[in-house]
């Protein structure tokens, strides 16, 4: 091939080559930006209006927590929060109406110890472990066992070695007839039960004589602690009362494996892309680290805990194997 030849030749391969490599930079650079997009996409598709269903009525330690949290997130992140109540049927009303929702992150279920326990009294149309994504165990709220001030029990060993004494003929009031029960499975005593559809109507019962003593929700008995009307024995959960430094836990008190809280959570239904799942985590554990939650949840007796994802899971799982146990070894039946 003659010299001209073989240089025209080189030189269209230099050119080709140029080419080549202006393709390849341009195909990076879109790739990339694909990718970038179908980032922002998938964060996008978190909804820009949100609704918690509460499945209690209006004014309880659930609805202030949920409203005081959508007020935080919605001028936080310029999103629209929705707090809906709908009680009824010990919550299940709210909790099928959040489970047949769409698995967008638009609708989010606040859940509660009744979450786990009403599937082993009730037949529904959940399962507590499958049927919704757990997000965050938002706060909890401490409980007491308390008894009128004028009761001669001063400690709660003085409680329960009179239920041994007399078994059967002392009384243990409240909402929490698993809890009792539970207590009365680890303290091996024989306490009689009295349901009562609130914490309110149980201290009045308590304040009346009516019954011998009250497991109750901290907040709903403060006050009445507070003016010395009701004598606190012992903290149900695991680490004492901060306005009450002196009162001993039941686990102190020589029973270490019982601890009862009330805790508050957020599930989404299952199927809500994770990613999904995961910013509106972000958005809640953020709102329960502002400064003014955290005092308003103060002024409630109430804590923040901020545990998510899988955590979370596990935490429901325990919940419910305990809660079942202690259902079946007490034969307790759907009220």
């Amino acid at each position: 091939m003659p010299l001209a030849s073989l240089r025209q030749s080189s030189a269209n391969n230099r050119s080709n080559d140029v080419r080549l490599s202006v393709l390849r930079n341009m195909l990076r650079a879109v790739i990339v930006m694909l990718i970038a997009l179908c980032g922002h996409n998938a964060w996008s598709q978190a909804p820009r209006a949100i609704k918690i269903v509460v499945p209690y009525p209006p004014a309880g330690t659930a609805d202030i927590v949920a409203r005081l949290l959508a007020d935080q997130i919605g001028r936080a992140q310029g999103l629209t929060m929705v707090v809906e109540n709908r009680p009824g049927a010990a919550t299940t009303i709210g909790t099928e109406a959040v489970l047949r929702a769409a698995p967008d992150g638009s609708t989010l279920l606040m859940n509660s110890p009744e979450f786990v326990i009403n599937p082993h009294l009730r037949k529904g149309n959940y399962d507590p472990l499958t049927s919704f994504e757990p997000i965050c165990h938002l706060v909890s709220s401490p409980t007491i066992i308390v008894v009128n001030s004028a009761s001669p029990y001063r400690t709660l060993a003085d409680l329960l070695d009179a239920a041994r004494a007399s078994p059967g003929d002392l009384t243990m009031a409240g909402t929490f007839h698993v809890a009792i029960e539970m207590l009365k499975r680890v303290a091996n005593v024989d306490l009689t039960y009295i349901r009562y559809q609130g914490n309110a109507p149980a201290s009045n019962a308590l304040l009346g004589g009516h019954v011998t003593s009250v497991l109750a929700v901290y907040p709903a008995v403060a006050e009445l602690v507070k003016a010395g009307k009701l004598r606190a024995l012992a903290t149900a959960s695991r680490r004492r009362i901060d306005a009450l430094p002196d009162v001993p836990t039941v686990i102190e008190s020589g029973y270490r494996d019982y601890e009862v809280d009330i805790w508050l959570g957020l599930v989404a239904p299952a199927n809500t892309p994770m990613d999904i799942i995961s910013q509106i985590a972000s958005w809640f554990t953020a709102a329960l680290q502002a400064p003014e939650i955290k005092s308003n949840l103060a002024a409630q007796d109430t804590y923040p805990v901020a545990m998510c994802g899988s955590d979370f899971g596990a935490f429901i799982r325990k919940q419910y194997d305990e809660t079942g146990r202690a259902i079946r070894e007490a034969n307790i039946e759907a009220d």
